[in-house]
């Protein structure tokens, strides 16, 4: 090794790491912000015990004053419908479901922490009437494999376009590119469709060989899976083209992919429900592509939706499609830099 050489190709790529002041700027501005995330999702250190689904449908009256309320390590989540309730409650998503206005609760039989939950509601409600509901447990491999799979596929779409397209820029492959016929409509479909094929290949297969080995639940169609994966997957491409529609700086794209990635992993539900999150983080939460993703195929293979019942995040992510993708052509260059 010429140590010469070595020396001034370090030199120069630091000093251009310390002049690019944007992504100086994100580099310390980042982490800040990713450990105020955390202390704002994860910021309760009485971590609840056990959760309870509290039915509020046929309220005649007011139960928020109801001393079982107020129990302390106890998680509480409202539900207006009953059907969706049981069928968390079956799954063991929920440890007990109780109606306080109508004095009765629900226990799936095999749920330990169900067994629990019910011995604490009995101290305060001795007399409430008893209901039981059977169904295979979702464990929590069968229920994070949905987010698993989607953090996989968002970060390969983020990067694997946002990265690359701006490394082609700045290595003027678009400059060579943009000499030939070839139309920037041609270009970025191609972007798209390949990383849409790789991104489909590789989640389809982590999917077969895993459930070989774990057995994962599928309650719903296959078709409809696959049909929101498409769509998912199109929205994070989308959203990585616009990223990258005319930035030169590998350092500051980096940045802006993980300032959409990271938010993304923390607060898509990927590791653990928002129920019962702050209003804010859920609201910011319903912003993110992977949210809607996550959620269609989490109730698709674990709660057996159909394509009917998910019009909501469908229709979302179509909509961020349309929008990523129509900036992005109209802000992208082939040189960057307005050219």
């Amino acid at each position: 090794m010429n140590l010469k050489r070595f020396l001034a190709v370090f030199k120069a790529r630091n000093l251009e790491f310390w002049r690019d002041k944007s992504s100086l700027a994100w580099n310390f501005i980042f982490p800040v912000l990713l450990v105020a995330g955390f202390a704002v999702v994860f910021g309760n250190g009485n971590k609840a015990e056990f959760k309870i689904g509290v039915l509020q449908e046929a309220a005649t009256i007011d139960i928020t004053t109801h001393a079982f309320l107020q129990t302390r390590y106890l998680e509480f989540v409202p539900y207006a419908q009953s059907e969706t309730a049981l069928k968390k409650l079956q799954h063991h998503q929920l440890d007990l479901l109780v109606d306080l206005a109508a004095k009765q609760y629900w226990l799936n039989d095999s749920s330990a922490k169900g067994y629990l939950a019910e011995k604490l509601f009995l101290q305060l409600e001795p007399d409430a009437v008893k209901a039981i509901v059977t169904g295979r447990q979702i464990r929590y491999v069968d229920w994070a494999l949905p987010g698993i799979l989607g953090m996989n596929m968002m970060f390969s779409c983020l990067f694997g376009v946002g990265y690359v397209l701006v490394r082609y820029r700045k290595n003027s492959v678009l400059k060579r590119l943009q000499a030939t016929p070839l139309t920037a409509l041609e270009f970025i479909s191609a972007q798209v469709l390949s990383r849409l094929g790789i991104v489909l290949f590789i989640a389809g297969s982590i999917y077969l060989g895993c459930d070989l080995l774990f057995d994962f639940v599928m309650l719903g169609s296959y078709f409809d899976l696959l049909l929101v994966t498409i769509l998912g997957a199109m929205a994070m491409i989308s959203l990585g083209l616009l990223i990258a529609s005319r930035s030169r700086s590998e350092e500051l794209t980096g940045g802006l992919l993980n300032m959409a990635s990271w938010p993304m992993m923390i607060l898509s539900g990927v590791w653990f429900s928002l129920e019962g999150a702050p209003k804010a983080v859920q609201w910011f939460a319903d912003i993110l592509p992977l949210t809607h993703l996550v959620a269609a195929a989490r109730a698709i293979m674990t709660d057996g939706a159909t394509l009917s019942q998910l019009t909501y995040p469908l229709s979302v992510m179509v909509g961020m499609i349309v929008v990523f993708l129509s900036v992005a052509a109209m802000l992208f260059r082939w040189q960057g830099d307005g050219r």
